[in-house]
């Protein structure tokens, strides 16, 4: 009869293999429940654990796995700036994508088997009870976002990106300045916070209106439509979206129901990611300054590694990239030099 795998105990169990590994070496994170469910498997299979591969897996790899969706273009960019920035490192990357049909947790477990020495998640909606989980099991760093108790975050401080989105339209004449939604997730709510709070601290709390939209090109076409069909009186003249993808929608949206983008309304979206820089879009945009995210991430990813000292989270400072998608709103004057 064959030897049973790890596999094995996670398919009777009904877990991942990375969870029936966490239950099995006796690490926290899995629930009661879960942890019976393991261990009946693995008694009910004979399992034992192979040692001498337990041995390899303790061994450093050459690899850092990344966690991405490759349907967002600034995981693109940060891809980039990380392969960049792992010169001299002697680390190689290995990516791991989300579909449709498979999970962060899914892919974050195909870079476990490929025993990475850390793994970094981009952009992550991973809970931090998730988060801690896998990071039980490897050094991992979240990018985007704060981290949780055991894995760490790198991530451009989103209230003060927020607030340069908003004192530069604020700035130009603006006061209905509307704000296109990412949805749930612990990304979308810091910036939808900033948001509101830029609002306030300029007065104009009354003026902030949410817009149902999401993280992609259909959210914004819809949050657009809906800015579209409001009345000139109480239509947005301003819109600062939650990422560029969002913003590029919206700005369709606008631009398929006759209103000129920045001439009725100004757009301003996130991450200034490749699309933002197109000639035939110009999108003012928040930047996240991939490079510096990438090197702070490699960085603290190495610390993690090599076990040196107290590593904890690391906040870059965004800046506002003005292009041709923002202007004062209609019948206002240009401000002054």
């Amino acid at each position: 009869m064959p030897r049973a795998r790890l596999a094995d105990v996670a398919v009777r169990a009904g877990v991942s293999p990375a969870t029936a590994s966490l239950v099995l070496r006796g690490q926290p994170g899995p629930s009661a429940a879960t942890r019976g469910a393991v261990e009946a498997a693995a008694a009910a299979l004979g399992y034992r654990a192979d040692r001498s591969a337990s041995t390899l897996a303790r061994k450093r790899s050459p690899l850092l796995g990344v966690v991405l969706d490759v349907s967002h273009p600034f995981h693109a960019a940060l891809v980039d700036a990380l392969d960049g920035a792992l010169t001299g490192t002697g680390l190689d990357l290995v990516l791991s994508s989300t579909t449709s049909r498979r999970d962060e947790r899914a892919a974050a477990d195909t870079l476990l088997d490929s025993r990475c020495a850390a793994v970094l998640m981009l952009g992550t909606t991973l809970g931090a009870g998730a988060l801690d989980a896998l990071a039980a099991q490897t050094p991992v760093v979240v990018l985007g976002r704060p981290g949780a108790a055991r894995a760490r975050g790198v991530w451009a401080d989103d209230a003060a990106g927020l607030r340069l989105a908003v004192d530069h339209l604020v700035d130009l004449g603006h006061r209905r300045v509307a704000y296109a939604d990412g949805g749930r997730g612990p990304i979308a709510t810091a910036r939808r916070r900033g948001y509101r709070a830029a609002m306030r601290a300029r007065g104009l709390a009354d003026e902030a209106v949410v817009l149902a939209a999401g993280a992609t090109e259909s959210g914004g076409l819809e949050a657009g439509a809906r800015v579209a069909a409001e009345p000139r009186a109480t239509r947005p003249t301003a819109v600062v979206a939650f990422n560029d993808r969002c913003a590029l929608g919206l700005r369709d949206a606008l631009l398929r129901e006759g209103l000129d983008v920045p001439g009725d309304v100004s757009v301003v979206g996130y991450d200034d990611s490749p699309i933002a820089r197109l000639g035939t879009v110009l999108l003012t945009s928040v930047s996240q300054d991939p490079a510096t995210m990438a090197a702070q991430s490699v960085r603290t990813a190495l610390a993690l590694i090599e076990g040196t000292g107290t590593v904890g989270d690391v906040v870059i400072a965004p800046r506002l990239v003005v292009r041709t998608s923002t202007a004062p709103p209609p019948g206002a004057a240009p401000p002054s030099a």
